[in-house]
């Protein structure tokens, strides 16, 4: 549970500040997913999700709290990996069940080699043209408004990273991928372009986000768990113990120790010196700073030029972070450099 300072004028309670990693269910969306949340935890201000997600994919949506909204962008642009049911032999204009299936080819002749040749030009930095049912914007108007009324429109290419595809189970029609890409890839728009290389066609069938930026599916909490927990005796607080320190999604980062001094400053927007510093500190690389209680200060950036550390994002936490034992470096020099390896996000 991560709580942050609250305004003393205030009669309501502390402000909450953290992510719940929310596993979102087939066939609601993004939005109503996040409506459920807010009306069963009866915060409704300063809530949002990172990550958009279709309808008919289910899986890891992270929701933030408080201040943990600022550090919304590091979640869309960490990580994802998706477990896809990829059918064979037709394609639809939605790129997934919900569409009209129109037949292309039997697959039949289609191997698991094959499968995977085909996947490899996908493998990389590539450009994918997002699909007409999705809520890319064209001269102001969402483009699934404009498919649903018949009207098909060009759409440029857009450059997206996928890390890895794995073939896990290949059973005709059907393939089973595990895809690890970074933000912004359309796995509808894969599965369609995967069905044209194979010369078959193909269609999602079914799409769950497993992990997204230190979230897992294992440990996600459905709206529903939420409500039952919410509706037990004493339980009304009881979804608090969903909430997870607002660093919780940095820990990618390494982190520093601020004395006294330098928390205060850092605090209050200002730069510190830097002391001593990791002898492979990058040229501009950020690092989570701690004060010596433990509170998560700030992201900082570290400025080789001017031997400085600078805030990026600075702030206001009570509670000691969990997270604050990463602590290697310290702004004063007080205390020497451990090298630590880095926690993929």
């Amino acid at each position: 549970m991560a709580r942050g300072r609250s305004n003393s004028n205030q009669a309501s309670a502390p402000t909450i500040n953290g992510f719940m990693n929310l596993y979102k269910p087939l066939g609601i969306t993004s939005m109503d997913a996040l409506r459920q949340v807010k009306r069963i935890t009866g915060v409704r201000r300063k809530v949002g999700h990172a990550g958009t997600m279709d309808p008919l994919a289910r899986g890891v949506l992270p929701v933030c709290f408080g201040q943990a909204t600022r550090l919304m962008e590091y979640v869309v642009d960490g990580t994802k990996r998706y477990r896809m049911v990829v059918r064979l032999g037709a394609t639809t204009q939605t790129y997934d069940s919900e569409g009209e299936v129109e037949p292309v080819r039997e697959p039949g002749y289609v191997t698991p080699e094959m499968v995977i040749e085909a996947c490899q030009p996908f493998i990389g930095s590539i450009d994918q043209k997002p699909p007409m049912f999705s809520a890319v914007k064209i001269d102001g108007q969402r483009l699934y408004k404009l498919a649903r009324a018949g009207v098909e429109v060009d759409r440029e290419a857009r450059p997206v990273e996928i890390f890895e595809i794995e073939l896990l189970e290949f059973h005709l029609p059907d393939i089973t991928l595990d895809v690890k890409c970074g933000r912004g890839v359309y796995m509808r728009s894969l599965a369609h372009d995967l069905g044209q290389a194979l010369g078959c066609g193909g269609y999602v069938t079914d799409l769950e986000r497993q992990y997204c930026a230190g979230f897992d599916s294992s440990d996600g909490i459905t709206p529903s768990q939420l409500e039952t927990t919410v509706s037990q005796p004493d339980g009304r607080d009881a979804w608090l113990d969903y909430v997870h320190p607002i660093d919780h999604v940095l820990r990618q980062y390494r982190a520093i120790r601020l004395g006294e001094a330098a928390d205060k400053l850092i605090s209050n927007g200002q730069a510190v010196s830097a002391g001593r510093i990791p002898s492979d500190a990058g040229y501009l690389e950020q690092f989570r700073a701690y004060g010596n209680d433990g509170r998560f200060i700030a992201l900082v950036r570290y400025d080789r030029q001017e031997n400085t550390w600078q805030p990026v994002k600075v702030f206001q936490m009570d509670a000691p972070s969990p997270f604050a034992s990463d602590s290697m470096v310290s702004a004063s020099g007080n205390t020497g450099y451990h090298p630590r390896t880095k926690t993929p996000q």
